[in-house]
């Protein structure tokens, strides 16, 4: 897996202060995305050892609320095994940080995933400059949605976060 960036006190793509792993690769491609640049699988940096060192040391900081994995997208087909392995390290090291997750892929898409679980909360969908709203919080176009992944599990339907 390859990345951009890590965010180390990020205030934007969650609830709380976050770190936030920018991955590099995106099938989704929207027209207008805020990130392009991240769309190239081959694009950025290598994901390795000292940059799991570094978002780990991010994450050990108390006032860190969680962390993010953002991009283009975390759930690219080449990411997901990298990302599945990461979010349970996360949720084992970290117990008490969120997870949270943007991806173009709709919740209907990929909650069948064994991971989905160890996320709490999941931005889903497409970007749609048609749709796109900067009053709109985590999310850039109205046709996203900030799930709780963990009320939707127990529910069976979908819960959304309540904007602040």
């Amino acid at each position: 897996m390859r990345y951009h960036n890590i965010t180390k006190d990020d205030m934007l793509n969650g609830d709380g202060l976050r770190v936030v792993l920018w991955v590099s690769g995106c099938t989704h491609q929207c027209y207008k995305c805020h990130n392009a640049i991240t769309w190239d699988i081959n694009s950025g940096l290598i994901f390795d050892e000292n940059a799991k060192e570094e978002l780990f040391s991010i994450l050990e900081k108390d006032y860190i609320d969680g962390i993010t994995f953002s991009g283009g997208d975390p759930l690219h087909p080449l990411n997901r095994n990298e990302i599945e392995q990461l979010i349970y390290e996360v949720k084992s090291k970290f117990p008490n940080k969120t997870i949270w997750l943007y991806t173009g892929f709709t919740w209907e898409e990929i909650r069948h995933l064994d991971f989905i679980p160890y996320i709490d909360v999941l931005v889903d969908g497409k970007f749609e400059l048609n749709k796109h709203d900067p009053k709109l919080q985590w999310r850039g176009s109205s046709n996203q949605r900030v799930i709780d992944v963990k009320e939707t599990l127990r529910q069976d339907h979908i819960i959304t976060m309540k904007e602040r």
